[in-house]
């Protein structure tokens, strides 16, 4: 469910007066996955020329460093990746480490552009969800993610193209404990299968009061 073009200014009106002196900071050095756990198959996820290289079975990598202790609830994230032909993989918010399967806490940002899975680029995945293609394989691109309660937007190369307002969703059944709700929680990247390749240059983080 789409919040409306007035409910969605007064949401960016509100996220910029927080967090505008909080700095960003890197979660990737390039050198290593120091701060990172990965679970499932570790082999997927590897340094290549100072750039996460995700390509192999089905991992995902936590976040469980120092920053924010590992435990965000409002924040910005900065990430800048580029896929390759047929490539899937997904940024994970508000989620937890798990050894195996896809992460059952928070949601997921879809990261697609050619893959067979019709969810695109900047998807809430089976949430909010996106059909259109706005970038290509083979170009980096940006990905600016805006957490501020229950509210979420995502703006690929500076364009927003998905928000959602899950208070304001009256279209889902909720269960008492459902996981996919926001909360709070740390981010992971996703290896989705051997056919997939992608790569992070950045991952930066801005805590939000």
């Amino acid at each position: 469910m789409k919040i409306t073009a007035t409910l969605l200014l007064f949401f960016v009106f509100q996220i910029s007066s927080f967090g505008q002196n909080n700095p960003w900071i890197e979660l990737f050095s390039g050198t290593d996955l120091e701060g990172w756990r990965i679970s499932e198959n570790p082999g997927s996820f590897s340094i290549e020329d100072k750039l996460l290289k995700v390509s192999g079975p089905r991992a995902h990598a936590f976040y469980v460093g120092k920053v924010g202790n590992a435990d965000f609830k409002n924040f910005e994230l900065l990430v800048e990746v580029k896929t390759m032909p047929k490539a899937n993989s997904g940024i994970f918010i508000h989620t937890s480490y798990q050894e195996t399967g896809w992460p059952e806490k928070g949601y997921e940002v879809q990261v697609n552009q050619s893959h067979s899975d019709w969810r695109k680029s900047g998807s809430l995945y089976a949430v909010q969800d996106v059909r259109e293609v706005y970038v290509q394989d083979g170009e980096w691109y940006t990905y600016h993610v805006v957490v501020k309660g229950d509210q979420i937007s995502v703006a690929l190369n500076g364009t927003v193209i998905m928000e959602y307002d899950e208070s304001a969703d009256t279209q889902r059944t909720w269960s008492p404990g459902d996981p996919k709700r926001f909360g709070r929680g740390t981010i992971a990247l996703q290896a989705h299968d051997p056919e997939s390749v992608i790569y992070y240059r950045s991952v930066k983080i801005k805590l939000l009061d």
